[in-house]
This record gives structure tokens, sequence and C-alpha cells, in this order.
């Protein structure tokens, strides 16, 4: 699990990519980040320059945060108005006190949008959550072409830092040599990790290969019972997470109410097991979460298919608000099916796969067989994880019948008009998705059309 430490990628989701629409859909062009992560190994000189450069770029962020305006989030304003104090009072580079303009605006940005994507979905936000950072931690810099170079044939790079360029040593792997070859990365992030050592997350770009238009889509139902099923009968057990996660909980709390008491001898072996604990349950999901997505995404490959999953944006907020004990909140909210997602759609990006995200509205109450809804409201044909439709007859697994609608859902969005489903187009996803089920009640019964 060590590898999670040292390696990591991410999708660039900005407006690097073009599209352009064909007849049959769109076809969009997209670049992929490949962020490396790469352990320096500075001198004890260097290393007090670097924790003195990253101490700087911190005091410059709380300084560019506290005397604007908190609702100015325009980077240029920013930097017009504070470049000159913190370039000289804080000793910066001229690159460095850009970056630091430019990372309180979007912190600022991120904290609007969270608030106004909440208000939009109608859901309560909690008092920690949208809000800008009142103070920022000397833990990382943005660097950019300038501030950092990378050096190929002896594995190092030269930072800019308040007192001078250093050349750092790099400790690179067989995966980080294999990546890096032959590159010229033009930015990075210079960032001080738990263990209070120093990495470089340096990013690599690349062009992502076309994804073709497919008849062929596997449908992805996300639980906690089952991490994931597929529509190919493809399933992840989600008992031994939640196990799992289960005991370290039990473990983190017998530590930290033995942690303040007890002989000095007990309390420190306390506090020392608790930082030997610390991001091992991390890993593991992360792990786990890797292997389901690279299974998804072979398959998807093997049969030129495109992916279909869910969007269960907003669960959270919906399912917080209803009255449950502490080890049913717990469990919900460590959760991670959004990390999942996002390691399905960066490896389908890189393996050119379409990922295709759909409303989970209905899925669980249709029968994919006949396309029939429980006439009356209130009633399902799902109990438990048994489905029995009682208009066919077919029953079985019920988060398999999810995955089979997830998949026509999908499939009438990338080739509307090929199947028996109805998608219009002039209509953003959501609703494309939300009026295709409706279409489908309303058939079944008049009474239940809205």
């Amino acid at each position: 699990m060590q590898g999670f430490d040292t390696r990591s990628t991410s999708i660039c989701t900005d407006a690097s990519f073009i599209a352009s629409v064909t007849p049959v859909g769109i076809m969009v062009a997209m670049k992929q980040v490949l962020t490396i992560v790469v352990k320096l190994q500075p001198t004890p000189e260097q290393a007090a320059k670097i924790e003195a450069t990253l101490q700087a770029f911190a005091d410059a962020c709380n300084y560019v945060n506290q005397h604007t305006d908190p609702k100015l989030t325009n980077k240029i304003a920013i930097q017009s108005l504070t470049y000159q104090t913190i370039k000289n009072e804080f000793n910066l580079v001229a690159n460095m006190a850009v970056r630091a303009c430019a990372r309180v605006a979007a912190n600022r940005k991120v904290a609007k949008h969270k608030v106004a994507k909440h208000k939009v979905a109608k859901h309560k936000v909690a008092k920690h959550k949208g809000k800008p950072v009142k103070w920022f931690a000397p833990t990382s810099i943005d660097c950019d072409k300038d501030l950092f170079r990378f050096r190929e044939h002896d594995w190092t790079v030269s930072l800019a830092t308040t007192h001078g360029r250093e050349r750092v040593k790099l400790k690179v792997g067989n995966y980080q040599r294999g990546k890096l070859k032959g590159r010229n990365p033009t930015s990075a992030q210079l960032c001080k990790h738990r263990d209070r050592q120093f990495y470089l997350h340096i990013q690599i770009k690349d062009d992502a290969p076309d994804s073709p238009i497919t008849d062929k889509v596997i449908g992805i139902d996300l639980g906690r019972r089952d991490i994931a099923v597929t529509s190919e009968e493809k399933k992840w057990d989600g008992l031994h997470i939640q196990s799992v996660r289960d005991k370290f909980s039990q473990v983190r709390a017998s530590l930290q109410k033995k942690a303040p008491k007890g002989t000095r001898t007990t309390r420190r072996r306390c506090r020392e097991v608790l930082k030997r604990l610390s991001g091992r349950e991390r890993r593991y999901q992360q792990w786990l979460n890797h292997n389901i997505s690279k299974s998804v995404v072979k398959r998807a490959v093997e049969l030129s298919a495109s992916i279909a999953i869910e969007d269960l944006t907003g669960i959270r907020e919906r399912t917080n608000q209803q009255p449950r004990n502490k080890t049913e909140r717990r469990r919900s909210n460590s959760w991670a099916f959004y990390q999942l997602r996002l390691f399905i759609e960066y490896k389908s990006l890189g393996a050119g796969v379409q990922v295709i995200p759909v409303s989970p509205a209905y899925t669980s109450q249709m029968c994919h067989n006949c396309l029939h809804i429980h006439p009356v409201k209130g009633k399902s044909y799902r109990s438990g994880k048994i489905f029995k439709c009682e208009h066919c007859g077919w029953h079985g697994d019920a988060d398999f019948n999810g995955a089979n609608n997830i998949a026509l859902v999908g499939l009438s969005i990338n080739q509307p008009g090929g199947t028996g489903l109805s998608c219009k187009l002039n209509r953003t996803p959501r609703y494309v998705q939300l009026s295709l089920f409706d279409d489908f009640r309303a058939t079944e019964n008049p009474d239940l059309s809205r």
C-alpha cells in the first residue's frame, strides 16, 4: 500500500479541452494530467531553506487573505492590490508572489461554488462548508516552469527559494522513472507531507485517446452492501471494508481514551500506535477502489464498451438529515463512492473509454426486463437485495437490476434515438434522465404522470 504515497493520477477538468459536435453525438478531446509524486532528498541546509520558503509563501497567502475584500475572487484584481507588498515583505520571487495571489483567489472561488451548488440542489449547507480558509498552513507551494526545473540526466530539480535557487536530488523508483523519462514538465507542487518529508508533485499532460461512440454500455450500481455491481454480473462485496473500518474505529477509540490517562509510558505508546495507524485505513480504501476501477475499465476495453455510472452527488446531505445512530452516520460518511467514480473516470480517460454519469432516479424501482414500475405510489418491487417484478416475473439481485437500468439510460444518452428509450437533447442530462423515467411511469399508469 505504500505505493499510494508515491504516485497519484488526476484528471484535467478545467477548460483545457476541445469539444466538437458531430451528427451522432458529442466528441470531446481532453487532456489527461498525470501527477507523479516524488520524494525530495535535500541536505539539512536545503531542507531549512525549503521550510523557510513554505512559511514565507503561507504568510504571503495569509496577508493577501486578510488585506483584501473576502468577496474578491479575481486573481488579477487581488494581484494588483497586494503583489508588490508581499513580494518585498516576504522576500518572494515574482512568480511565487503571483502564485500566492492565485491560491487565495482559487480558494475563494471554490468556497463560493460549493455554496452555490448546495443552494441549487436545495441542500442544507454545514457551517464549516463553503467558507474560505481563514489561515493557510505552510504545507505546499504551486510551482510553474520558472519556480522548478526538472533535469533527467542526474534526476534532480532546481527549486526557487527565498534564499536563491537550490538543486535538490530526487528519490525516484522505476514507476517514476518510466513516467518522467523524456519529459519536460512545466508545473508541479512542492509539498510537505504528514511524515514531515518534502515531496514534489510533478504534473505531466498527455492527450487522452478518443472515446468512440459504441452501442455497448456497462452500467455500474454503487452501494454500501455491495461497493459496485455491474451489468456484467460482476460485484464487489462491501461488508469486508465495512468490518475493516469498524475495527479501525474501535482501535482508535480505545487508544484515544487511554492516551490522556495512565503512566507516561502508556501515554507515549498510545500516541505512537495512533501515529502508526494514521492513514492506514485511507490507504486500504484507495487500494480497494483502485482494484475495482482497474477491473471495470479493463472489462470495458475488452468489450469496446462505454461505462455508465450513477451520479450520487448530494446523497450525504440528503441522508444526513435522517435520524441515525452514531455508528450508522460514521459508516455512511466514510462511504468512498466519489473516489471510486474519480478512479474509474481517470482510468477510462487514459484507456479511451467514455464514462457517462446518469441520475439514479427510478433505477432501483424499474424492472430492466420489461421497463415496468410499480403502479402504486410509494411501493416498489424491490425488497432489500431482492427484486421481483410482478409484471413480467423477472426476479434477481436488486443491484444487478439497477446496474442494467443505469446501462440502459447511459445507452440512451450515448446514442439518442438508437434504442426504444426516449431522450430529448434540448434538455440538460439531469432532466433528460428524469423525464425518461417519468415517461415510463406515465405510460404504465397515466394517473402518476407529473
